[in-house]
């Protein structure tokens, strides 16, 4: 049986160029916001970092700037992201990361951007407690979930939003309102 999602979840996912912490840029951002009927829609965007991709990460993603050249910067799809994920909360696998870049560019471009938080790390602790690791590769692999695109936003995204859903399943309502942090 699947739940109704009675409040709007962005499930979001970046990947960036790597570098030195508070000095990432992102070069992609995947974001699959499920509304209160349960459809989901997609916002997927390469971005132009107009900073030179770290090797190890060129390495890990695939991507790099000269894939990126002709790509919109941030601030071009700035406000389409402020757009798309308002009045939702901002899932992630390791929230606390993406929010603070994400945070970070939209502060950049002279934009606020604050969202409720929520972690799917911490929820799969509760709901799958006997976990060794709680990482999105190992944990989706052993809980039958197979991450195509693996370290590709999309693909790490669409891994995220399967991992919540059976999360969802496995916990209450009030389960994860405890997890939500508010505005920070």
């Amino acid at each position: 049986m699947v739940k109704e999602f009675k409040i709007k979840y962005s499930i979001i996912d970046i990947e960036t160029t790597g570098g030195r912490f508070n000095h990432e840029k992102i070069t992609e951002i995947a974001i699959l916001r499920i509304n209160e009927n349960n459809k989901v829609d997609v916002l997927h965007k390469l971005i132009n970092p107009i900073k030179k991709i770290q090797p190890f990460v060129e390495k890990l993603t695939g991507l790099n700037n000269k894939m990126l050249k002709n790509k919109p910067i941030f601030s071009d799809v700035a406000v389409e992201i402020q757009d798309f994920t308002k009045n939702s909360i901002f899932v992630a696998h390791n929230v606390n990361f993406d929010y603070r870049v994400l945070r970070k560019e939209f502060k950049s471009v002279g934009f606020e951007f604050l969202r409720k938080t929520l972690c799917t790390i911490k929820l799969s602790k509760k709901a799958f407690p006997l976990e060794k690791s709680y990482g999105l590769g190992k944990l989706t692999s052993r809980i039958g979930i197979k991450i195509n695109n693996r370290h590709r936003a999309i693909g790490d995204a669409e891994a995220t939003l399967k991992l919540f859903k059976m999360i969802r399943e496995k916990l209450s309502e009030n389960d994860l309102r405890e997890y939500i942090k508010e505005y920070q």
